[in-house]
Order: C-alpha cells, then structure tokens, then sequence
C-alpha cells in the first residue's frame, strides 16, 4: 500500500460476526461507548461486498452501502464523484465519501480512512496471485468498520467540536512515488485525498487538526509516531500519543520514532492542514520487543492473507476509544 518515504518539510504546517482465533493483545476493555464488536461487524459486511476495486461492480456496491449507512447515522453526507485519470491512462470511477457532525460548528476535527482496496496482490508469496485483487480486511475495510462504528457514538452523544469522517477512494491503485522534487504529487495513488484537498467542501475549510487511520485493526496492533506526522505536526502527534497513554494503550501507541510513509495524509500536510498518519504498517506475527522497522513474518499488506481473521475487537476497541476521547468534552 504505502512504501517507507523520505522526509517531507513543511514549515508553514510545523507548529509547536465474532473474531476467530487468538488475540495476542493485551486485554482492553472498553473505555469509551465505542462497540469494538459493531466494528468488526461493519467490516464483515464491507468484505462480504468482495474486492472494492475501483470500476468494479463490488465498488460501486461498498460505496453506495457506505453512503446510505452514514446517512442514517450522521448530520449530512456530501459525496464527491470525479473520474480519475490513472498513470497508465485508465479512466476510473472515484467517490469520496464526506459525513459531518454538527457542521455549523467552525472549531472542526478530520478523520480520514481509506475504502478501496489495491487491484493486485503484489506482495504475495505466491506469485500466481500477484494478478489478483485481495480482500483488504484491515487494509482498508477495517477503516470503514471503525468509521460506522464511531458515527455510532456520536450520533447518540454528539462530540464536543464539529467532526468530519472523510473515506477517500483510490488510495491504494498503483506506485506511491511522487511525481517532482516538492513530493506534493502522487500520480498514481492517493487520488482521493488529492481530489479532497484540490475540492474543499467550502474555500476556509481548515481542521483545527487531523487523524488518517489506516491498517488499524490487526492482533499484533503496534503504532509508532510516524515521521513526516511528526515532523509536520508534532503537536497531533503529541496529543494522540498521550490521549492513548491516559487511556492505558502505551504498550499499543508506543512512543517511538517510525518510518516516513507515504499515505494520505501528506496531501493534506502540502496544503498546511495538520493531518498525521495512525497507521500498523507492520501486518503480521511480530516477535517480542520488535521494533518499529521489524518485519513481520508473514506479512499480510497486499497479499491473499489480509483477511478478517486476522483482525482483532481488541484492537478497534484500542483505537475506537482513543478517537472518541480526542473528540469528548473535557471530564469535570
């Protein structure tokens, strides 16, 4: 999906169904009115659906059944619908899907995920399915069953700020390299969140900050503070860190430094809007005191593998409850 990136500045956004199987988590029980179990229903509905590869029947069928769930949940839906050029020249079908609590609040917090999933299978150890389309449990659709699953909540409590949950589309098409020496251009992934930023949903829309949550859900849920996050807005990065360790979730948010990577949020910090990256690069059976660059054997990201049993209602109730606090009124 994404490729460790190298740096990225920029100064004018610096500021100071049941799981099967074993989880190998720490036990985490609920904290906030997030429903980790929910979650992981939505994400088996979003499989059932099949591949959500961008102009296929599956997609067209995921995103529609998106828009309608949040429609029920949510103060207003905005879908943005463009056809994307690719590299090669293909012409694709692209939605964005754009749901807001309490949109007349100016004070605003974005969370971003991502509901495509990649046309090939490109990382799999079997090379006669490097052609195929793979499922995307947790690359991809467990973002889409955390999104459901948080519009839950606030619906019932609505948030103390305005909130946005953006799914992009096309994230993960094709090659993550940029196009010139500003890296702020991706002509082959990452169209969704190019269009979004390029098409704001009015001229001032600004964030007061951002999270992308993306590969959230596996057993083995490591996050490490993600550079170009870090190096662009240390001061989400801080906040989300540290809103994890009051919860208790230090040993699943771990203070250390990670990799650059290119993901969707960079669109975002090109633009000056302070976005950082919550991503579980490392999909697969870690060994003990692994670090931030160990590679998991095996490793699930754009294989076969990524499948719902390797998800875990432990780990959405670990990031589901740190996304609910970020956005709660203060306790008294």
């Amino acid at each position: 999906m994404r490729v460790p990136f190298v740096p990225v500045f920029f100064s004018a956004a610096i500021v100071a169904a049941s799981i099967t199987g074993c989880d190998k988590l720490k036990g985490a029980s609920a904290k906030t009115a997030f429903d980790a179990q929910a979650a992981m229903n939505y994400t088996k509905q979003t499989l059932d659906f099949g591949p959500r590869v961008p102009g296929t029947p599956a997609h067209d069928k995921t995103g529609d059944w998106i828009v309608a769930e949040m429609k029920k949940r949510t103060d207003s839906v905005m879908v943005q619908s463009w056809t994307q050029t690719t590299a090669k020249g293909d012409k694709l079908p692209m939605r964005n899907i754009f749901a807001r609590f309490n949109p007349s609040n100016p004070q605003r917090v974005l969370y971003v995920t991502h509901w495509d999933t990649r046309p090939v299978a490109d990382e799999d150890p079997n090379l006669g399915n490097r052609a195929r389309p793979f499922p995307g449990a947790n690359d991809g659709a467990s973002g889409v069953g955390m999104f459901l699953a948080l519009a839950d909540v606030f619906k019932k409590t609505p948030p103390a700020v305005g909130v946005d949950l953006l799914l992009v589309d096309g994230e993960d098409w094709g090659s993550f390299d940029p196009t010139d020496s500003t890296n702020t251009s991706w002509p082959d992934a990452l169209f969704g969140s190019q269009y979004f930023v390029n098409h704001l949903p009015s001229p001032s829309y600004k964030p007061l900050y951002g999270v992308l949550w993306d590969m959230i859900a596996d057993k083995d849920q490591q996050f490490y503070e993600e550079g170009n996050s870090v190096d662009s807005a240390p001061e989400v990065v801080n906040r989300v860190w540290q809103t994890a360790a009051d919860l208790g979730y230090g040993d699943h948010f771990l203070k250390q430094a990670g990799d650059y990577i290119t993901d969707d949020h960079l669109p975002f910090l090109a633009k000056g809007m302070h976005v950082i990256d919550v991503l579980d690069l490392q999909y697969g059976p870690l060994p003990s005191g692994a670090g931030p660059q160990t590679q998991p054997n095996p490793n699930y990201h754009h294989t076969m593998g990524d499948t719902f049993d390797k998800l875990s209602a432990k780990s959405f109730q670990v990031v589901g409850d740190v996304a609910v606090t970020l956005v709660s009124p203060p306790k008294s």
